[in-house]
This record gives structure tokens, C-alpha cells and sequence, in this order.
């Protein structure tokens, strides 16, 4: 398997945090999206942005900016869609998708999606981490790990099936990949979630104490 090309999701409406671009708050002086983008872009053979809006905006990021195909706003699968067919417009057999809110993901997300996706003939996988204390209680006999449907490993060829799935009105992102014998790579959660996202303020300001001890 040829490496992937990356998308970065940015379509979400950011209601959390009053809406607009929060891939665009700055943390440790710069913003979410330049850190995701230092981490994503020695990973994968090109980069794009899903976003939507005027793309004018991102303009200072060099990147191909890519709107959802799927009117109204579908969540990320519409993202990933939208990624799908950018990426088979560059030839590349899949994509690994990021959330532009989530500056810390692990360094070796796109080798160790790609290493739980041998064997598979349409690699599909998302990003996992196993759930800790309070939620490891919660979740009783239930799933141990939590899943990360933003952090996947995409391919292009079951890009009409989502594209269907879409207008079909499906939203959700495990409910497809569990259709298509999706799998989970497992990344570490010490000493805290590499996948942790910026929601609401207050996990701003985390953002920014960690990255200070970083």
C-alpha cells in the first residue's frame, strides 16, 4: 500500500465555542491548524482542508481547500466524502483524516492505521484509545476503548458507497464503518489522550497548559 494523502477536517460548526474557525485559535503562538498541519504533513504524500465557507480565509495555510460535496451540514463523513474524491483526483488509493481542533495526535497515526489495515482489501480503520478509570467503569461489560471517528484510514473505492449512504441520510461514522468490516488501531492514552480536541474554552486553555509541558 502506497502512503496516503491527509485531510484535515475543519467543516465542523463549532457551536461550543460560539462557532467560527476553531482551527484558526491560537496555542502557543500559533493557530490549532498550523500545529495539526506540523504533525499531519511529514505523514502523507499531499495535504487538503475540508472546510466550508469562503476558503479565502485559510488562504495563508497553502492547502487545497476542499467544501463538502453533500448539502446541509452532514458531519464528518460529508468531510471525509468530500477528501475521497479530492484524493482520487490525485490518483491516491485512500486518505487519513485529522480533526483541525486536535493539536496533539500521535506522530505515527498514519503508520499504525496503515499496520491495522494489512490484509484488508479496502482499508478501512479508525484511531482508538482505551478508556481509563471513571470510563472504563461506566462502560461496564460495554467497548473498552474509546473510538475517534474524526482519526481514520479512508479508501477511495467505497467513496460511491459513502457518497450513497450520505443522500441516504446516514450520519454516522461507526455505523458505516462497522457496514464495511471497518477495524481500530490502538494508540496509547498516558500521560493524557493524544487525541484530545478543542471544544468548549476551558479545553483551549488546557490546550495551552499542555503545550507548555510538552
Amino acid at each position: 500500500m502506497t502512503r496516503p494523502v491527509g485531510v484535515i477536517l475543519a467543516g465542523g460548526l463549532a457551536t461550543r465555542m460560539g462557532g467560527g474557525d476553531k482551527g484558526l485559535l491560537q496555542v502557543g503562538g500559533q493557530s490549532l491548524l498550523a500545529h495539526v498541519i506540523d504533525r499531519m504533513a511529514p505523514q502523507v504524500d499531499g495535504l487538503a482542508l475540508n472546510a466550508n465557507g469562503d476558503p479565502e480565509r485559510f488562504a495563508d495555510l497553502n492547502l487545497p481547500v476542499l467544501p463538502d460535496t453533500i448539502d446541509g451540514y452532514a458531519g464528518p463523513l460529508a468531510g471525509v466524502l468530500a477528501g475521497l474524491d479530492w484524493a482520487a483526483g490525485q490518483g491516491a488509493d485512500c486518505i487519513v483524516t485529522a480533526a483541525a481542533d486536535t493539536p496533539f495526535f500521535p506522530n505515527d497515526l498514519v503508520a499504525r492505521l496503515m499496520q491495522a489495515a494489512d490484509g484488508q482489501a479496502h482499508p478501512l480503520v479508525l484511531a482508538t484509545t482505551p478508556r481509563t478509570g471513571e470510563e472504563a467503569l461506566k462502560s461496564g461489560g460495554g467497548r473498552r476503548v474509546n473510538r475517534h471517528p474524526t482519526f481514520g484510514l479512508w479508501p477511495v473505492a467505497l467513496r460511491d458507497d459513502l457518497r450513497t449512504a450520505l443522500q441516504d441520510g446516514l450520519r454516522k461514522v461507526v455505523l458505516w464503518t462497522d457496514q464495511h468490516d471497518g477495524r481500530e488501531a490502538l494508540f496509547p492514552a498516558e500521560p493524557f489522550d493524544p487525541f484530545f480536541n478543542v471544544n468548549t474554552p476551558d479545553d483551549l486553555e488546557r490546550a495551552r497548559q499542555l503545550l507548555e509541558r510538552a
